[in-house]
């Protein structure tokens, strides 16, 4: 098992063991920061075996240091009335996201800002940071460098944002054989909201993410149909403030809780 209890150890399942490894080095190919993301909700359970169905269809699966297992954390920023929140939650088109990543294993720290147009494409821009300025970029030696970066690719300040809510998951990455799609599967999601103090988790949800630069075919939907796990548009920035801030609304995005619920059979609030 894994160190959270009741969770499936998927470091150590056989079905993740035995897949064909991909190098960070041969992913340089399949970055996708222009593209198309779909996203599907499952249990650890059914992980399992798409995992395995994976393995028969040819797909690699990403290994840093020995680890395919990829533990995650992630501080989103937002406005002091969390603007880019309510931008989702109302059905805005256009909007950003804007967040600093680390990756535990390694240490390797990103500004990220993402983009969703109004064709359904995502486009991120990322710069690599100091690890020490994951949890605070207004104050940083290099606060001047973020700020810029924060005003050229998009509509904020940095002076106009404050670290909002944290997210924690482990992650498998997939690429196919073609390198035409990169697949996520996140596990453990956790919730740390910095404006309430409220932490709450999904207990057995994982969150796949289908990321394709273009609309050609892909096998991993086949296999997520076969074995009946459906779509479900889902931002984990905004279930986890929707879960953890009773102050904002949350009627559209009760909806997907209900639906995350449904699927693990596990209440979450």
């Amino acid at each position: 098992m894994s160190d959270l209890p009741g969770h499936i150890d998927f470091a150590t399942a056989g079905c993740l063991v035995d897949l064909p490894p991909i190098t960070l080095g041969e992913m340089d190919s399949i970055k996708l920061m222009n593209r198309v993301d779909t996203k599907y909700c499952t249990r650890e359970d059914v992980l399992l075996s798409i995992l395995e169905a994976a393995g028969r269809h040819g797909y690699r699966v990403l290994e840093v240091d020995g680890a395919r297992l990829t533990p995650y954390n992630s501080l989103y920023y937002d406005t002091d009335g969390l603007g880019m929140y309510r931008d989702h939650h109302n059905k805005r088109l256009v909007r950003q996201k804007i967040r600093t990543r680390v990756y535990v294993n390694s240490g390797t720290t990103f500004l990220e800002i993402k983009r969703k147009q109004n064709t359904g494409r995502t486009k991120k821009k990322r710069i690599q940071i100091d690890p020490a300025d994951f949890w605070e970029i207004a104050s940083a030696g290099r606060a001047g460098e973020y700020g810029d970066f924060i005003a050229e690719y998009s509509k904020y300040t940095l002076q106009g944002i404050h670290p909002a809510m944290e997210t924690i998951f482990s992650r498998i990455t997939l690429v196919n054989d073609a390198r035409t799609e990169r697949i996520t599967m996140d596990t453990g999601l956790r919730f740390v909201n910095h404006d309430t103090g409220a932490d709450k988790d999904l207990g057995s949800a994982v969150i796949i993410e289908i990321k394709q630069d273009g609309r050609s075919h892909s096998e991993m939907k086949d296999i997520l149909l076969d074995l009946r796990v459906k779509p479900l548009r889902v931002s984990k920035y905004c279930i986890g403030t929707a879960l953890t801030n009773p102050a904002v609304p949350n009627h559209r995005f009760k909806v997907k809780i209900r639906a995350i619920e449904k699927t693990t059979n596990q209440k979450i609030c």
